[in-house]
């Protein structure tokens, strides 16, 4: 079994300032290192070996954010082969609130800020990640 590839399992947390939905402004960090320095990005990063997605999920967000969160539920998974220009991956992306007032730009994150789907336009986003969050917004709306 070992001589097949496999993709990579990541995860991104959209995290929200209130109750996904009720208050529509989440935190984007602008990366620090390439695939895309300088771009903005939902906070997420690499699932490691024995580690659960959720224990993921919120130890990358702490990391890059500086906050605690409270996951409220996964979202959707996006596995197109080609959406991260390191290899294949396949991220959960999770909802999630936590206490944006803490907020500090952590390890990977050159910036940090408090976003909103109109703003979104006018930055350079990472990866597949705008796409991720015009489905977030479309889904907030039905």
């Amino acid at each position: 079994m070992s001589n097949y590839k496999k993709p990579s399992i990541t995860v991104d947390t959209v995290i929200f300032n209130g109750f996904p939905g009720e208050n529509k402004k989440f935190i984007l960090i602008k990366r620090k290192n390439n695939p895309f320095k300088n771009h903005w990005a939902i906070p997420g990063g690499f699932v490691e070996y024995g580690e659960t997605v959720e224990s993921a999920a919120i130890r990358e967000s702490k990391e890059e954010t500086g906050i605690d969160i409270e996951l409220k539920k996964i979202f959707n998974i996006y596995s197109k082969p080609n959406r991260d220009p390191r290899c294949h991956t396949i991220t959960i992306v999770y909802l999630a609130t936590g206490n944006t007032n803490d907020m500090k730009a952590g390890s990977d994150a050159k910036n940090i800020c408090l976003c909103s789907f109109e703003e979104l336009s006018s930055l350079k986003i990472a990866f597949d990640h705008e796409k991720i969050l015009t489905d977030i917004l479309e889904n907030l709306i039905k």
